[in-house]
């Protein structure tokens, strides 16, 4: 339902979440998240550029959330990195739908749901949910923080790859 993208920068920003008032390291993150050190490196720049979190190099830097986890929402998360695309046009280009086909419409209403269900649920909501299982991060992950302590420096630490199937094989809809 959401892009690859989406989901590896919703494990970040919960991670990071969970770790406030302390950096983290792009390869603590890659460890904990179980997202590709390079990909990774990609969603980190898209959280920043979207003032999300902040980014420190060097010795004591890593990354941090911008602002505190109860202010940031799921549907924030998602739209720095993959927006969800609301239809507002006949995806086809036909003259003779001069407004959205019922198809089109619901598929439209679907999208709008999504957006407000991920608009009610704050990074904060996730952490202090009942579950006794950390959301989208594995805290207990035997990954010791890179040696030099950079945010995104040379060194990349080995990780496993994600899950098969958890939150692959989906891209972007078209209608």
């Amino acid at each position: 339902m959401i892009p690859k993208t989406a989901e590896y920068a919703l494990r970040a920003a919960v991670c990071l979440a969970g770790t406030a008032g302390s950096p983290a390291s792009a390869d603590l993150l890659a460890e904990r998240t179980k997202v590709p050190r390079s990909y990774l490196n990609r969603v980190l720049r898209d959280l920043a550029t979207a003032g999300l979190l902040t980014s420190k190099p060097g010795p004591g830097g890593g990354h941090e959330l911008a602002r505190p986890a109860g202010e940031v929402t799921i549907l924030d998360v998602v739209n720095a990195v993959a927006p969800i695309e609301r239809i507002e046009h006949c995806p086809l280009g036909l003259p003779s739908h001069t407004s959205l086909c019922p198809l089109h419409r619901e598929l439209d209403r679907a999208y709008e749901t999504m957006q407000e269900a991920f608009r009610r649920v704050s990074l904060k909501d996730l952490l202090e949910s009942t579950s006794p299982i950390i959301p989208l991060c594995d805290l207990a992950a035997s990954a010791a923080p890179a040696a030099s302590g950079e945010a995104g420096g040379e060194g990349e630490q080995p990780h496993r790859e994600p899950e098969p199937g958890v939150g692959q094989g989906r891209g972007r809809r078209r209608g």
